[in-house]
């Protein structure tokens, strides 16, 4: 690989990491916003920041700290995998219920028809 096609790769992760990250912020302006009903200074003050950083932070131009993104997944009620990545709750904590009710054997062999399964149809 040579240098070219490094920058290129770095340039890549950095534009991803930008979209990424202002997906993020919408994400807290709209819990901030529609669930919360909170204004910037309210909820800065609740999870440990000025409602100018929170500013930032829903538009895409800074990023919480772990303690902040904490206290805003106990205040909103959402996982940390939603705030972050925006995978659906329901989806995660469905998921989870449905899996109480086997064994952690019976997971794994699961999984693993699941991957002969996809192997098969790439195969074919």
């Amino acid at each position: 690989m040579d240098n070219k096609e490094i920058e290129e790769i770095i340039t890549n992760e950095k534009e991803l990491e930008k979209i990424e990250q202002k997906e993020r912020g919408r994400r807290i302006k709209e819990i901030r916003e529609k669930e919360l009903k909170m204004k910037k200074s309210q909820l800065g003050k609740e999870i440990g920041i000025s409602g100018q950083f929170l500013g930032l932070v829903e538009s895409g131009k800074g990023n919480l700290a772990y303690k902040s993104i904490k206290k805003l997944k106990n205040l909103s009620g959402h996982s940390s995998d939603y705030i972050l990545y925006g995978l659906d709750d329901n989806n995660i904590e469905e998921t989870r219920q449905c899996l109480e009710k086997y064994t952690e054997k019976e997971i794994i062999q699961a999984i693993n028809i699941i991957k002969d399964i996809a192997l098969f149809i790439k195969n074919n």
